[in-house]
C-alpha cells in the first residue's frame, strides 16, 4: 500500500516474509525474531487488513510485556493504519488512570494493545468486551514469561473467543514458549 511505501518500507524483512503469508492464510503462528526485525509491521498489517472500521467493536488484541513496548506498537499501528478513517487504537497500561481507558472501551475501540495486568483488570471488571476479537498477538512472549506474566496471559486467553487467530512472537524459543503456544493456540 501507499502508506507502507511512504513509511520507507521497501523490502520485507525475513520475519515478514515468513509471517505475513501464514497470517494472511489465517494460520496461528509462532515467530522467532529479534527486536527491531519488523515483526510489529508484520502483525499490524494483518490486523489492519481485517479491521472493519464501521464496527465499533474490539477486533484485535496485542499483549505486550511493558508499557514502553505497548506505546511503540500503538504508534506503529497508528502510522500503518492512518488511511483507515476512524480507526481507534487504544493502549491499556498500568501507571495511568483506568477511567479514560474504560471510557474509550465503552465508546468502541478496534484494537487494544496493553500489558497483561491492565488488560486482565479491564476484562475481569467487564469493561473490555472480547466477543468480537478475531486476532490476538503476544509480542515478546519470552519476556512476558520471564517477567512472571504467564498466568495473567493464560487468564486473558480464557476470556477470548475460541475461534480466533493467535500469533506469538518471541526473540528466543525456550521450552516455556513451546508449552504456552500449545496451550493457547487453537488449531486453524
Amino acid at each position: 500500500t501507499a502508506v507502507v511505501h511512504d513509511l520507507g518500507y521497501t523490502q520485507p524483512t525475513p520475519i515478514q516474509i515468513e509471517a505475513i503469508p501464514a497470517l494472511l492464510a489465517g494460520r496461528n503462528i509462532i515467530g522467532q525474531s529479534q527486536t527491531g526485525s519488523g515483526k510489529t509491521a508484520a502483525f499490524a498489517l494483518l490486523i489492519l487488513q481485517g479491521i472493519e472500521v464501521d464496527r465499533r467493536q474490539l477486533q484485535a488484541l496485542v499483549i505486550c510485556p511493558t508499557r514502553e513496548l505497548t506505546a511503540q506498537v500503538g504508534s506503529e499501528m497508528r502510522k500503518l493504519g492512518r488511511e483507515h478513517r476512524g480507526l481507534q487504537v487504544l493502549e491499556l497500561v498500568g501507571g495511568q488512570p483506568s477511567r479514560p481507558q474504560r471510557d474509550t472501551l465503552e465508546r468502541g475501540a478496534h484494537v487494544a494493545i496493553g500489558t497483561p495486568g491492565r488488560l486482565l483488570d479491564h476484562l475481569e471488571r467487564g469493561f473490555m468486551k472480547p466477543d468480537s476479537i478475531k486476532t490476538v498477538v503476544l509480542d515478546e512472549a519470552d519476556r512476558m514469561l520471564d517477567m512472571g506474566f504467564g498466568e495473567d496471559v493464560r487468564k486473558i486467553i480464557r476470556h477470548l473467543p475460541k475461534n480466533r487467530q493467535t500469533a506469538l512472537f518471541s526473540a528466543t524459543f525456550p521450552s516455556t514458549i513451546e508449552a504456552m503456544s500449545k496451550e493457547i493456540q487453537q488449531e486453524a
